[in-house]
Order: structure tokens, then sequence, then C-alpha cells
């Protein structure tokens, strides 16, 4: 398999697991085959803390009766930085630093990691 098959197996088996170097103990996100810049290629699965807080966000408006969503960069408590939704909140109530806890969800229908605040 490809990291980016794997990395989806996982989610869809409901887990969110990063990479991370064996050598570094760096975090690796998107899943690769090389570390970036070092091209350390020990790279192992690891289970994600899933904390976070989000770095930016925007609101995607749709025409009624499909509803509004966010697209968020969040930074991971593991020092990498992924793509993804804040969910189960008004897309616009979400904001830059607020603390946000993953969890596996669907997007479009697929098995995705997204994003709760973490006081939720």
């Amino acid at each position: 398999m490809h990291p980016d098959q794997d990395y989806a197996g996982f989610v869809t088996e409901g887990r969110f697991m990063l990479q991370r170097s064996r050598s570094s103990g760096r975090f690796v996100f998107y899943p690769r085959v090389a570390a970036p810049g070092t091209g350390e290629t020990d790279l192992e699965w690891v289970g994600a803390s899933g904390e976070g807080v989000v770095y930016s966000t925007t609101v995607v408006r749709n025409k009624p009766p499909t509803p509004d969503y966010n697209i968020a960069l969040i930074d991971l408590a593991e020092g990498v930085r992924m793509m993804s939704r804040v969910v189960e909140m008004d897309p616009g109530a979400v904001t830059i630093g607020m603390r946000v806890k993953a969890r596996i969800g669907e997007i479009d229908g697929v098995a995705a990691v997204v994003f709760t605040g973490a006081g939720a």
C-alpha cells in the first residue's frame, strides 16, 4: 500500500494515525514515504492525540437548502498542520486560535478526520 491509502484505511477503521520518524521523533502529515526536508524513511504509524488549534478558517456558503460549512487548517499538538472541518457548530462561529478535538466523522459520505470545539 501507499502511505495515503494506509492513512485512509486507518480512518475508515475509526483510527486517527500520523507518521513519525523513529530516528528524529518528528511527525509528518500528509502521509509520505520519506520525511520532507530530511528524507528520513524510517516512518512509523502512531496514534494522534487529536488535540489541535484552528490556524485559519473560511466558510463555504451554499444555496439553501444545502447547509454552509467551514474549511479549517488545524495545527495539531504533534506539530503538523492539516486541512479539515470543524463540525457540530455554526461554521461562522469557528475562530482562529480555537482549541479543537479530532474525531472520525464523514465528509461527503467518506470517513474523515473532523474536529469539534474542545469544550464540546
